[in-house]
């Protein structure tokens, strides 16, 4: 009867077109729609290379802290290059500046001067730049200065080696990896947030299917629970195979929506492939037995279900970040419990820490977070199971 059961309930579900809709087709449409909102977000935020000048006078000629910096800021094909120089004249500049051919211009007198007509990103980084550059200068002559202290009155010639340390200075200001060690992910996205919420969602969204199969097996849903409430059949074997039956159909949604978002859209989830599709697993049975628990202990139609579940799933995803990337960082800052209970942030944050962390502790603190979920669910429709009884039927 087991088997039986199993295939009848796997039949129906996969017939059900409103189900097959929401836990299929919906995830899909709504990744297409995430993919055309910001497939080229990140490509426009990209800082574009800033036309700058530089007046070539007498002052930054003989300053080799600033000659060295903006040459390397400028070097052609690298992949550190900021800025396009041209050097000339005041006057020169000026009329660039008029034609708007550059961002802004940099003077170099007593103090340094940046001078533009318009505020934007491309001016605040001119300006950024260049107050750093003074910054490392004022650093630099005051190393030299106490250097030179010191070699007058070890009575050393301070002059034989002021340009070796200038230059050696100057090397280790420019230098971006003396200090800086890189082990995030070369794929960084902040969009991916996204995609994370739309899994959780579709994992929740599985719900749908666990209360459909499980109202099946309820007397006071279906007839088909009077006939099984009256037959000798066990309805722990029932309940049980068409639990099963749901979840191997969510399952073959969340197959789907992998393959269409890797090979069709092209999202990048990471290396780490197997801990993705466990965590997915767990996700899918953490919404499945959430709908198991509300098709037992909610006494509505399915109708009236199904709106709990879809209400329950789209809040957990807005405080995830799938409406709003912020609403995450929000609620995690101010209210952090709520996301601790909450199922959908437990499955993005997992993905989350796969593809952002070097280290898994905070992925399995998720996954056994969400088996947590699954068994109280769990436990709530075996209680609401036992007792229920009927006068008639």
């Amino acid at each position: 009867m087991f088997i039986h059961n199993f295939k009848y309930t796997l039949l129906t579900l996969l017939k059900d077109k409103m189900l097959i809709f929401w836990t299929y087709a919906f995830p899909i449409i709504l990744g297409t729609l995430f993919y055309m909102a910001f497939s080229d977000i990140e490509k426009k935020e990209q800082l574009d290379i800033i036309d700058i000048a530089i007046v070539e006078n007498e002052a930054f000629q003989e300053n080799e802290i600033w000659k060295e910096t903006f040459a390397s800021l400028s070097k052609k094909g690298s992949t550190n290059q900021l800025f396009s120089i041209q050097y000339g004249t005041e006057t020169e500049a000026k009329e660039l500046l008029e034609k708007n051919k550059i961002t802004g211009y940099l003077l170099l007198e007593e103090t340094p001067k940046v001078i533009v007509t318009t505020s934007g990103i491309h001016e605040t980084i001119l300006k950024y730049v260049t107050e750093e550059i003074q910054n490392q200068e004022i650093t630099l002559k005051k190393v030299l200065a106490k250097k030179q202290e010191e070699s007058l009155a070890n009575n050393e010639d301070f002059n034989t080696w002021q340009a070796t340390l200038y230059q050696e200075v100057i090397t280790i200001m420019q230098d971006k990896n003396t200090n800086i060690i890189d082990t995030s992910s070369p794929h960084l996205s902040y969009t991916m947030i996204e995609f994370y919420t739309l899994i959780a969602m579709t994992c929740l969204y599985g719900g749908m299917l666990g209360m459909v199969a499980v109202n099946r097996n309820l007397a006071n849903m279906s007839a088909h629970g009077k006939r099984v409430a009256i037959s000798p059949v066990s309805r722990k074997s029932m309940v049980i195979s068409s639990t099963l039956a749901s979840y191997l159909v969510q399952l073959l949604g969340i197959f789907f929506l992998f393959i269409y978002t890797i090979f069709i859209l092209k999202v990048d989830y990471g290396s780490h492939l197997l801990l993705i599709i466990l965590l997915a697993l767990v996700g899918s049975f953490a919404g499945l037995s959430l709908g198991v628990a509300i098709a037992c202990a909610v006494r509505f139609n399915d109708n009236m279900k199904t709106g709990i579940i879809i209400s329950i799933t789209m809040l957990g995803c807005f405080l995830a970040g799938m409406m709003g990337i912020s609403m995450k960082y929000i609620i995690d800052k101010n209210i952090p419990i709520i996301n601790k209970l909450n199922p959908a942030n437990m499955i993005t944050d997992g993905f989350y820490s796969l593809y952002y962390y070097d280290t898994l502790t905070r992925y399995y603190l998720n996954v056994v977070s969400l088996i947590i979920f699954s068994l109280i669910m769990i436990g709530i429709a075996i209680i609401c199971l036992r007792r229920q009884k009927y006068d008639s039927i």
